[in-house]
């Protein structure tokens, strides 16, 4: 399952569409005014499914995952000297590629692939493809490229 992952142009906040392979939105993701990134998650229909909150006050960035109001885990940035390194605290998964070409791999406890995520270039706003193994995944796999996206605009 493929997924377009468009940032709209026009927003005073944070907001994404996220399209299928057929061109079909599956995803808005609205920002919400708070300290430090606060992502909102919805389906198509409008319900709220899901949430990528940065945590405050904290050395490094940190950020939580909710599916409704269930925690699900949270995604750290630790300390490197030549490219980002993340720590996953969400399904066992760890993610590992080129962060700054952003070209990476999310994969399960046993290595196998959950999603691979690449930037289109030469569009007006942030455009990436996640490609995920199970459908299943994809919610998890969206909140998991929020939070590096989110982490990546606050450094630049």
């Amino acid at each position: 399952m493929k997924l377009l992952f468009k940032q709209r142009m026009f927003s005073w906040f944070d907001s994404y569409d996220i399209y299928n392979e057929a061109g079909e939105v599956v995803y808005v993701v609205k920002g919400q005014l708070a300290w430090g990134h606060c992502l909102k998650i919805f389906d198509a229909w409008g319900g709220e499914i899901g949430m990528v909150k940065e945590r405050v006050l904290t050395f490094l960035p940190s950020f939580e995952l909710y599916v409704g109001d269930e925690y699900l885990g949270c995604i750290r940035k630790e300390f490197a000297l030549f490219k980002p390194v993340y720590t996953i605290e969400c399904n066992g998964w760890q993610v590992e590629g080129n962060f700054l070409e952003w070209d990476y791999e999310i994969t399960g406890p046993d290595g196998e692939p959950k999603a691979a995520v690449s930037k289109q270039l030469l569009n007006w706003t942030d455009t990436y493809v996640i490609d995920v193994a199970d459908p299943a995944d994809a919610l998890c796999a969206l909140m998991l490229v929020l939070a590096i996206d989110a982490e990546k605009c606050s450094r630049n």
